[in-house]
């Protein structure tokens, strides 16, 4: 399951998803969007028989912003109880890029134990985890709720928390110390918690998704 960030569609992976099946025989690709009353759009199908396609969930309101966040965790719920009915599936991956790792958390924190699917990799792309703030001292609302729910978390859950550093502070847009802040989440609560920083080409923010040394991850 793959979320993108904000003012991202639907189409936000398909570069990447290109990139991963020229890799192996090829998997399904369904676009989903969530619209503001909770219903669902799809786009694509998944092939009889796929047991890994990639599922891209986005949202009708894609704005940043905390709340807006918030609702799209509570967005992503709806959708993912409704997919995970139809294609019966108990295990999953997820990947977010920048807000989409946000998003992710919060649905793990406050909406993942309802259902009995388990994640059991979560990989977050430039994700904000203290907004747009660069000193980790100055711990944003966003971050204070997000380190009291942290609880919440799977104890089998691998993470991998990725920070491009074009100007080895930033990608250009996030902070690399806000990145950096997910040790406060997931430290000590998941299975294994590891955060890698590329730079160089295709470091900036917006092409994270499509940097080559992460798409080797």
């Amino acid at each position: 399951i793959l979320v993108p960030g904000s003012s991202a569609t639907q189409n936000r992976f398909n570069s990447l998803v290109t990139t991963l099946n020229q890799r192996t025989s090829g998997h399904s690709l369904l676009k989903v969007t969530v619209k503001t009353d909770g219903t669902v759009k799809t786009q694509g199908r998944i092939a009889p028989r796929d047991v890994e396609p990639y599922i891209v969930i986005a949202f009708e309101n894609n704005q940043d912003g905390y709340n807006n966040i918030k609702k799209q965790a509570k967005w992503l719920s709806l959708a993912f109880n409704e997919l995970s009915a139809k294609y019966h599936f108990n295990h999953f991956n997820a990947i977010g890029h920048s807000n989409g790792g946000l998003i992710l958390t919060l649905f793990l924190a406050k909406y993942a134990k309802q259902s009995a699917v388990t994640m059991n990799k979560l990989m977050t792309i430039g994700t904000p985890y203290n907004l747009e703030e660069s000193n980790p001292n100055n711990r944003t609302q966003m971050l204070t709720d997000l380190i009291k729910a942290r609880h919440q978390l799977p104890k089998s859950l691998t993470v991998y928390s990725l920070a491009g550093t074009q100007t080895y502070d930033d990608d250009g847009i996030v902070p690399l110390a806000s990145v950096e802040c997910g040790k406060y989440i997931f430290q000590h609560q998941v299975k294994h918690y590891t955060q890698i920083a590329v730079s160089g080409d295709e470091a900036n923010h917006s092409d994270l998704p499509q940097n080559q040394e992460i798409e080797g991850y």
